[in-house]
Order: C-alpha cells, then sequence, then structure tokens
C-alpha cells in the first residue's frame, strides 16, 4: 500500500490541510531542525525552550520539504504560502511524529530490537548493527537518536528494505523508556548494565533498575529480554512469558576466550560462535555478548571477522604524529564507563606513561563527591601516572590519586594546559560527562600535535 499525503496524516493522527509531496512506498524520513532537513524529508515543527519550530514551517517548505507537520496556528501560515509541499496540522506535533513512526514500524515488518542501559547502550548498537548487517538488511539508530524525538525520527529513516532495526534508548527519568518502548514495540530489548547514572534524579540504583525494567515491562508475551546474567536489580522484573536470555559470566551466552590473534570464542547455549572482531576492550566484548545474545534471538548466528565502526567520541584511538596515543572517549561518563575507559587505559599496550584527563561526572546527586573520589583511588590502583581532573567534581579524584595530578575549573583551562604536558609515547584518556566539554581537549590535542614532541622534551 502507497503513502501519500492522506494516509500519512491519518497514520499521524493529523490533519490534512493541504495535499502534496505525492504518493511513496513508505513515510518520508523526518526533521525536526531547518538546519539538519533534506529535500524530501517531513519537517515537524516541535516548540522548545527557545523557539516553536512549527514558526520556520515556511522556511522548511521553502528547502524543499515533502510537507511539514505542525500545530493548527503554523498550518495555517504555512498553507497559505504558494511554497509546495503538503501541510498536516496537530495540537501536538510531537505525537503526531510519535504515531507516524510506529505506523512505519507495524508496517515495516522488520525484526526489532531495543537496547538501553546506564553504560555502552550506544557501542552494543554499534556492534549488534555489524553483526546483524551481513545476514540482514539492517538499520540502526544513527548517533544519539535515543530519546522521545530521536527514536521516531530513527524509525522513519529505515528504508522499506530493513530486515533488522536496532533502536536505542535513552533514558533520565521513570515513564521514559516506557514510551519509547510503546512506539518501538520490539521483540527482542536488551539491558546492557544497571549503574549509578543519573542517581541525581532516580536517587538509587533501585529506582535506575526500576526505570530501565520498564523496556521488559513493555515487551509482548513471547518476545525476548536479554539481560546481564546475576544482576539481582533486575530479577524482580523478569517475566515467566517472556523467553529470557542472560550474558556475562555464568550467563547463557558467555567469553570462553580471547586470542591473542584476536579470536573470541563465545558460548551461545550449546552452540559455539567464533568471531575475530576489531575492538579488544573488555567492556566491549561484554558488550558483544550481549549483541550475540540479541542476534542469536532473531535467528542470526555471526561467525568470522567483524568490524565495527563505534558512534564518535565513544574510546577512539588516534595515533598523533608526535607518538602520544589519544583515546578520546569524551562523550558522556558515569562511575561505571568511567572505571571501564581506565582500564581500558591500563590494559593497551603503551610506551610511555598513561595520562587520564578526567572530568565530572554530572547527575550523581549528594554521592557525587565521594564516586568521584573513589575513581581518583581506582586510577591510582590501575596505574594512572599523571592525573587531570577538570571540574570541581573532579577535583575529588586528586585527593585519593596521590601521584602527579592537575586541577582545572574547565575544559578551556585543561585544553590550554594539557598538550604542554605529554611527552612522546603518552597514552592519554580524554573523558567526562557530556556537559563537561572535554572534546576541546581532544580538538587541543589533535590541533597541537606536532608541537608535543618539542614540549614533552623540554
Amino acid at each position: 500500500m502507497s503513502w501519500d499525503a492522506r494516509r500519512i496524516a491519518e497514520a499521524a493522527g493529523a490533519e490534512l490541510v493541504r495535499e502534496g509531496g505525492g504518493s511513496r512506498e513508505a513515510p518520508p524520513a523526518a526533521a525536526v531542525d531547518t538546519r539538519a532537513l533534506h529535500a524530501g524529508e517531513l519537517f515537524v515543527g516541535i516548540a522548545g525552550e527557545r523557539e516553536d519550530g512549527g514558526a520556520r514551517a515556511g522556511e522548511a517548505l521553502a528547502a524543499g520539504a515533502w510537507g511539514v507537520l505542525v500545530t493548527p496556528e503554523h498550518a495555517a501560515a504555512a498553507a497559505a504560502t504558494e511554497r509546495a509541499g503538503a501541510v498536516l496540522s496537530h495540537p501536538e506535533p510531537l505525537r503526531g511524529l510519535q504515531a507516524l513512526a510506529r505506523a512505519w514500524r507495524e508496517e515495516l515488518g522488520a525484526s526489532v530490537v531495543a537496547i538501553t542501559g546506564s553504560t555502552g547502550k550506544t557501542s552494543t548498537k554499534d556492534i549488534l548493527a555489524a553483526l546483524l548487517s551481513g545476514a540482514l538488511p539492517t538499520a540502526a539508530s544513527p548517533q544519539n537518536l535515543n530519546t522521545e524525538i530521536g527514536l521516531p525520527l530513527a524509525i522513519l529513516a529505515a528504508p522499506v528494505t530493513t530486515r533488522a532495526l536496532v533502536l536505542e534508548m535513552a533514558m533520565r527519568g521513570p515513564g521514559q523508556i516506557a514510551e519509547l518502548t510503546a512506539i518501538a514495540r520490539p521483540d527482542v530489548g536488551v539491558i546492557v548494565n544497571v549503574g549509578p547514572a543519573h542517581l541525581e534524579l532516580l536517587g538509587s540504583l533501585e529506582a535506575i533498575a526500576g526505570a530501565k525494567a520498564e523496556l521488559i515491562a513493555g515487551l509482548a508475551p513471547g518476545a525476548t529480554a536479554v539481560v546481564p546474567a546475576g544482576e539481582p536489580l533486575l530479577e524482580p522484573y523478569l517475566r515467566t512469558d517472556l523467553r529470557t536470555i542472560s550474558f556475562g559470566e555464568g550467563g547463557d551466552v558467555r567469553l570462553l576466550s580471547a586470542g591473542a590473534d584476536g579470536q573470541v570464542r563465545i558460548a551461545d547455549g550449546e552452540q559455539i560462535v567464533e568471531l575475530v572482531p576489531s575492538f579488544s576492550q573488555a567492556h566491549n566484548l561484554r558488550n558483544l555478548l550481549a549483541a550475540v545474545a540479541a542476534a542469536g534471538a532473531i535467528g542470526v548466528r555471526p561467525s568470522g571477522a567483524l568490524e565495527v565502526t563505534f558512534s564518535a567520541m565513544r574510546g577512539q584511538r588516534s595515533e598523533l604524529p608526535a607518538g602520544v596515543l589519544l583515546i578520546d572517549d569524551c562523550y558522556n561518563a558515569n562511575p561505571m564507563s568511567m572505571r571501564a575507559a581506565i582500564d581500558d587505559l591500563a590494559a593497551g599496550p603503551h610506551g610511555g606513561r598513561l595520562v587520564a584527563v578526567l572530568g565530572d561526572m554530572l547527575e550523581l546527586g549528594p554521592q557525587g563527591a565521594d564516586l568521584h573520589r573513589e575513581i581518583g583511588a581506582h586510577a591510582r590502583r590501575a596505574g594512572v601516572d599523571v592525573l587531570v581532573a577538570v571540574g570541581p567534581l573532579a577535583a575529588e579524584m586528586n585527593a585519593e590519586f596521590g601521584g602527579e595530578s592537575y586541577s582545572f575549573a574547565d575544559a578551556a583551562g585543561a585544553a590550554k594546559a594539557v598538550p604542554a604536558m605529554l611527552r612522546p609515547g603518552d597514552t592519554v584518556l580524554v573523558k567526562a560527562s557530556r556537559g563537561v566539554g572535554l572534546e576541546r581537549v581532544a580538538a587541543a590535542l589533535r590541533e597541537a600535535d606536532g608541537n608535543l614532541a618539542v614540549s614533552g622534551q623540554r
């Protein structure tokens, strides 16, 4: 059945104010920002804190949008223009976007896997998409389209040929995963882990587990839940009417060996999966187990070489010409992911010092200072040589670190100073919560890399 303006309006629960756009085999991909809009897409005008996106409906049509989905007042203004394109009216355009995405998910008929967790969900999404793509036409959430706005955009971006759809789900409070699950209606729900992220908002690990477990609660009977083996926080939420697959030590899917040649052997129930992934970090090998479990749940048994391109600022390694290895992991951070990144820094081959540039971990609430001090102690135990703390909370790390350490109030100060601290052969990790902006430090290192060797010889 083709998708014309009338059918798209009906699926979105919107009023068709003006025909246009023509008939197509799938609803158009959507955009909520005219700067990111491509010709032929549906522009959805959502009211934000600073601006009502619906006011840009005419601009979107002028840019070649298939049509616009906006509030009645903006729809009337858009329909009055001579610019071509369909005009759809909805009192809550975001709800219309979500309804349209839900309709496309149902018609698409693909196997849908939803992934959430306190840390590692994006990397697990990237790994699973790579595992599936060799066997099925696969689409996955681009970058961080994992919210009540981003997830519908990811679904609508899936082409009609998609047979496997991998969706990431983010959470900052109760009810949000439930809302996303209702839109995506996944066949497989993956919870990568439960850790102290968003403690300030949720108050306890138990509350975090309950929020993540909304994914389990939202699965249809007969669907599959993939969960960490032996995670007591999730046990109250497991359901007898679901197929449950555990991963990790003692689980249904577990790592048997990781060879020096890069080959890993994984037990998947009674079967052995042999892969040669393009990564070797311990935390990503654990994420690989979750991905293998999810792939198996939709009938894909991977084998052989596995090349994964991870999303930006998620542990990318760059060998700088001056002889410094940069590990750019500054997209986000919480105590669980921070420890994993430090362990990865310590485990990798290195000929010089281990330098950790670590910023504030945000949204940890009253426990924030203690959790930062624990990270300082962990860095000391892991063998970090130099600790650079960025931000007022990160400064607490230095108290427990005990070695060579520095403290900066913000990313701008660190970006000016860190390049001059490094020597040829050093390995430097850059990691913090997104709000700290440590990408400025990573950028400064790349820009100054021609001078690092000189500054290191002082």
